[in-house]
């Protein structure tokens, strides 16, 4: 992950969960994502987080529609606890194209060092493509509130769209000699869709 590049590593974590285990299928759904929630002053990256229940797992038949339509109404309830302990979450969306996915998925079974980063879902995303931007569509108008904004990312450029997003979070936060290195830090409106509709209405 670009982001880390340059970070103190104990100052960070990369949470990468695999599936639920049949206790945790049995737990309420945030449980183990709030088990890895980060201690003050640290981050944590979520591979795949707490949103695989908007779009992965209705796509793939992986929960119920009930299930779904719970996670839907209680996600913003959760991040706006959050928020309102002094968490800040950034939901960043890397979009890409039919032919550059269609790329990608075609270079992860050819190259062997990327080979281990191929799964059924990936393959299956190309056949669901349309289901995917239905549910990719929803999760962003109905979980996307001004406290929480889903941040929308041109992602058919790998290198732009990670300087663009590493820039959207930095200008987000107050830190200690921001500005210091004298590295632009203005955003491309062009890569970066920081306006995304907002169903949700602002929370008090």
């Amino acid at each position: 992950m670009r982001f880390v590049r340059y970070i103190n590593p104990r100052g960070y974590r990369i949470v990468a969960l695999n599936k639920p285990s049949d206790a945790e299928k049995g737990q309420w759904y945030f449980q183990r994502y709030i088990k890895e929630l980060p201690n003050p002053g640290q981050i944590i990256f979520f591979d795949r987080s707490w949103y695989n229940r908007a779009v992965v797992e209705p796509v793939m038949g992986f929960c119920s529609e009930t299930e779904y339509e719970t996670f839907m109404k209680e996600v913003v309830l959760m991040e706006r606890m959050l928020i309102n302990d002094g968490v800040h979450i950034f939901k960043l969306w890397f979009s890409i194209d039919h032919d550059e996915q269609k790329s990608r998925l075609e270079e992860r079974k050819t190259n062997p060092l990327k080979k281990w980063k191929l799964s059924t879902v990936d393959i299956e995303a190309q056949l669901r493509w349309d289901d995917y931007t239905y549910y990719k569509n929803q999760m962003l108008k109905r979980t996307s509130w001004r406290g929480c904004p889903w941040v929308v990312i041109d992602g058919n450029d790998k290198n732009i769209a990670r300087l663009e997003a590493m820039k959207y979070v930095l200008n987000q936060l107050d830190y200690p000699d921001k500005g210091a290195t004298g590295i632009d830090l203005e955003i491309n409106n062009v890569v970066v869709d920081a306006n995304v509709h907002h169903e949700v209405k602002d929370l008090e």
